[in-house]
């Protein structure tokens, strides 16, 4: 059996070795706290306590406790026996499966998301622990969650590119285990002291006319659905959220001017928004399969709007440059010399924006067009502007489409350059 004569270190529970005997090995350092070793083959290490006679009370593997944590739980399961309560019964209680992380996290979006934010705020919420906090931690106990399992989690999000989201990730987690704590479902927070994963820099990046023609190529090359849904990007200006999560009723194709009305549950600020639909917009919806009937314009079993933006991007990301050199390559040039400099999906709203601008559209029109909450009119000029400017965003958006027409039709290499339409919100 392995002796120690000092208190515990995480480096020698680690390094004790197993043999063909149970051991059950006190720490010098904390009465009553042990560790236990399991016999070969198995050579399981688990944390327990004996305490005033009671029976032993097993904390946990020490794959899921670190020493820290495991001392920090013999604590409190010892003051539990002090003050009369059976610890036994609220492990038990604790191992639920009310108590399963993702259960917990319904919980918080019910009783606080829901109940404190607006539509849009919780439907984003939602989305994130649906798409990158669940498919991480589903299965484990709330108690089980570790800081290296947070960790793993942002760093995973880092490593494929979506810092920001990692971040907003990083605030969420934070603050649902605070919640944990108040709701007295967890004591300790397994976020104390965790540094934001990375540093959120304001963008600017905006696509050239070339980069914006290679993407429109790529889009045809990597097909539905997310090919038809980046052109929708691209042409409409609109939110990634509000044209993948768009629905069929929310169009009305057939006025004399067509319209698509985002409602405000799905609006990032909570207000409707009118779209004006152009003729290219037009037929990009019109050339969307319907998918077992489904009203949902980005589907692909037509009950839920499409995931996996990240691989969608990367494999639009390899045909623009595929593209690219390619028409260098025709050209003479070096293909390997075309780099495409990174950039996000959100990008073809700014894109847009800056194009708008360049043709003169007024800042409180593509305002307008982009339905920001904030901007040129403020104040109490902001609370009683109630107006739509349908007309205007109907010109600014008609002009950003020749715009984007007059690049997908110029050829490669050409030194042909797309008349700029001005003053088009007269």
């Amino acid at each position: 059996m392995a002796k120690v004569k000092t208190a515990f270190t995480a480096k020698w529970v680690e390094a004790v070795k197993a043999t063909d005997k149970r051991q059950e090995i006190p720490d010098p350092g904390f009465k009553g706290f042990y560790l236990i070793v399991q016999p070969l083959p198995s050579g399981a290490k688990s944390f327990a306590l004996r305490y005033r006679g009671k029976a032993k009370f097993t904390i946990g593997s020490v794959t899921a406790w670190t020493l820290k944590d495991a001392h920090k739980e013999a604590g409190r399961v010892m003051r539990a026996f002090d003050e009369g309560r059976d610890p036994r019964a609220e492990k038990k209680e604790a191992s639920s499966d009310d108590n399963l992380i993702e259960n917990v996290l319904d919980e918080f979006l019910k009783r606080h998301v829901k109940a404190k934010n607006g539509a849009r705020t919780a439907y984003d919420v939602e989305n994130t622990i649906r798409r990158e906090i669940k498919p991480k931690m589903k299965g484990k106990m709330i108690t089980a969650i570790r800081r290296r399992d947070v960790i793993s989690l942002l760093d995973d999000m880092v490593d494929r590119g979506v810092p920001t989201m990692a971040v907003r990730t990083y605030a969420l987690l934070k603050k649902f285990f605070n919640w944990c704590i108040e709701r007295g479902i967890l004591e300790v927070s397994p976020m104390g002291g965790l540094k934001p994963p990375a540093t959120v820099e304001a963008r600017d990046r905006v696509l050239s006319d070339a980069e914006l023609r290679w993407a429109w190529l790529a889009a045809d090359e990597i097909g539905w659905p997310f090919g038809p849904l980046f052109k929708m990007l691209a042409v409409t200006a609109q939110r990634k959220e509000e044209v993948a999560g768009a629905s069929r009723s929310e169009f009305d194709l057939k006025a004399t001017e067509p319209v698509w009305v985002i409602p405000p549950a799905r609006a990032k600020n909570g207000r409707e928004h009118l779209v004006p639909v152009t003729p290219l917009a037009l037929n990009l919806i019109g050339s969307l399969p319907v998918i077992n009937e489904s009203h949902l314009l980005f589907t692909t079993n037509g009950e839920t709007t499409v995931g996996g933006f990240s691989k969608a991007k990367e494999r639009l990301d390899a045909a623009m440059l595929k593209i690219a050199r390619s028409e260098a390559r025709e050209r003479g040039d070096d293909p390997d010399a075309v780099k495409i400099a990174p950039w996000k999906l959100h990008d073809f709203r700014r894109t847009a924006a800056s194009g708008m601008a360049a043709q003169g559209v007024q800042p409180h029109v593509i305002e307008a067009v982009l339905n920001h909450k904030t901007g040129t009119i403020k104040g109490v000029a902001a609370v009683y502007n109630r107006y739509d400017y349908a007309r205007e965003k109907k010109r600014a958006l008609t002009g950003w489409e020749k715009h984007v027409r007059s690049i997908i039709a110029a050829k490669p290499g050409s030194n042909f350059v797309p008349f700029q339409i001005r003053g088009t919100e007269q």
